[in-house]
């Protein structure tokens, strides 16, 4: 089944069930804060290995205390579909086993 790109609505509503993230032009994104750069850079790793499962790439950017996740889908124009909240989910469900808030 082809991914279509979600109304402004459906994005709305899911930003809602995803606290921390929120809608940056096209791109839901969300900042991660770390005790160190080392639990910050193990974040990264652990967010690039779901990326792999998935199948589904991100910008990630790795700060000092600090990791940056902007995702959207790049085969639909970079729009946000469901791919998209479904590595937000995955995401969110780990970032608190490397005490990210």
């Amino acid at each position: 089944m082809p991914l279509e790109p979600l109304s402004q609505k459906d994005v709305e509503d899911r930003l809602t069930e995803l606290p921390g993230w929120s809608l940056d032009g096209d791109s839901l994104t969300r900042t991660y804060r770390l005790a160190s750069h080392f639990a910050a850079a193990a974040l990264v790793v652990h967010i690039a290995q779901v990326q792999e499962e998935l199948d589904h790439h991100s910008d990630l950017t790795l700060g000092h205390h600090t990791v940056v996740l902007t995702v959207n889908t790049h085969s639909v124009g970079g729009a946000v579909t469901e791919k998209d909240f479904e590595l937000a989910g995955r995401v969110e469900e780990l970032s608190s086993g490397h005490g990210a808030r």
